[in-house]
């Protein structure tokens, strides 16, 4: 089985890719915060790892000016979204490509530096693929990525709300690890894969934001059929939903999704 099977079906799956650009409304409200501890230097070359649209990799282009940023994703859709939008920016050097960074090799390398936006929580052999983006960032380079804290500290995530509906997920192949937004979670074992994976001066730092984004950011009708939810149970989940999200809810209709996640760096 190819590495990241499942993530390569979800990230290629139609309706995902085409619900994207709204997702990013929330996952966007980190980019700013990523952007200033990664710190581009002009002229450095940067890879961006699960680049998707391209939101991150972009501002980090403007911020870099001279040098060169590649943005690296499994995608097909998202990398076709990413480098239309990049055509509307001309002046910057930017560029995007479609890979498993988990395993392959990015043209450009060897890079100064490696940035993600939420990309990394998706490698079913996490020490393989922080060893592989390690093996194309020369020495002393730096690598910083943004996680999600704990499920719990991200009330707009209704995972725990969905799950009596949903039949359990499937258990890792052997030797593969669980992949998902919140698998990254823990400081402590997060800081472990790194240095397995041959990073060293890891270390990490929380941050909490709020976005406000419509309902359809979070959750619609094609969402809870995408995530499994039989359509039997579809009106029972909507009220599900609609209980979990309405103290999140704002006098305008808009969502004010409080968002916890934490900010890792370390060097080759």
């Amino acid at each position: 089985m190819p590495s990241n099977d499942a993530e390569r079906r979800r990230w290629n799956d139609e309706y995902w890719t085409s619900a994207w650009p709204r997702r990013e409304r929330l996952t966007s409200v980190v980019t700013g915060p990523l952007v200033d501890r990664l710190a581009p230097v002009a002229g450095e070359r940067i890879l961006d790892v699960g680049s998707g649209g391209g939101t991150a990799t972009l501002a980090i282009a403007v911020r870099l000016g001279v040098g060169r940023v590649v943005g690296a994703d499994i995608s097909e859709a998202l990398v076709a979204l990413a480098a239309r939008r990049a055509c509307e920016l001309p002046d910057l050097h930017v560029s995007f490509t479609l890979a498993d960074v988990q395993s392959d090799e990015v043209d450009g390398a060897p890079f100064d530096a490696v940035a993600s936006q939420f990309g990394v929580m998706f490698f079913d052999d996490p020490v393989r693929a922080f060893a592989n983006i390690r093996a194309q960032v020369r020495p002393g380079g730096r690598f910083v990525f943004a996680c999600w804290r704990s499920i719990e500290e991200n009330p707009w995530a209704l995972g725990p709300r969905l799950a009596p509906f949903l039949d359990p997920p499937a258990a890792p192949e052997p030797g593969k690890s669980p992949t998902g937004p919140f698998v990254l979670a823990d400081p402590a074992a997060t800081t472990e894969l790194l240095q397995a994976a041959g990073w060293s001066h890891v270390e990490s730092e929380d941050h909490d934001a709020v976005a406000v984004v419509e309902r359809d950011v979070i959750v619609d009708d094609e969402y809870l059929e995408f995530v499994g939810v039989h359509p039997g149970d579809l009106d029972k989940v909507r009220r599900v939903v609609e209980d979990h999200l309405t103290p999140l809810t704002r006098e305008d209709g808009l969502i004010a999704a409080d968002l916890a996640f934490r900010l890792f760096s370390s060097r080759n």
